[in-house]
């Protein structure tokens, strides 16, 4: 349950953040639990488990950024192309606010992967296409942490 609030809270913040006029308009605070840990690492040299949900979501977040390699890696992603795969990666993660059920250590280190795909999800979402192409990377490179340090099955 702890997974699927602060999933929550995340989502909420990266909506209010984007919807124009609304984040000047809403006054909130974000906060973690002061056991929040600031870095990534492993559980005693092990990757931390990993329910069903979570690993159905980091998998449609990985296939809609394989969809877009070619255009990514050459240059060719149009404005419109990085919204749309924005979308499809803030779609799996409300997949997982809604179904998401880690224990509370595991939640924790998990927040700090989709800390960086949320980010990178937003910079795909804008107009500008150097900070779409960051926000890829940004991604990419948390998909790569989270096979490093999450028991996800066949995750390559």
């Amino acid at each position: 349950m702890i997974c699927r609030q602060a999933l929550i809270r995340m989502v909420l913040v990266l909506l209010m953040s984007s919807a124009p006029g609304v984040a000047g308009a809403h006054d909130h605070e974000h906060s973690h639990d002061e056991g929040t840990p600031g870095k990534l690492e492993l559980k005693q040299g092990a990757k931390w488990p990993t329910d069903t949900h979570l690993r159905q979501g980091m998998d449609g977040i990985r296939q809609a950024m394989r969809e877009k390699t070619a255009e990514l890696s050459g240059g060719a992603l149009s404005a419109d192309q990085a919204h749309m795969l924005s979308q499809k990666v803030n779609e799996q993660i409300a997949f997982m606010v809604q179904n998401c059920k880690l224990v509370k250590e595991a939640d924790a280190m998990l927040h700090l992967v989709l800390a960086d795909i949320i980010a990178g999800a937003d910079a795909l979402a804008g107009q500008d296409m150097d900070k779409a192409r960051q926000g890829a990377e940004k991604v990419s490179h948390a998909l790569e942490n989270y096979g490093v340090y999450f028991d996800h099955p066949g995750w390559h």
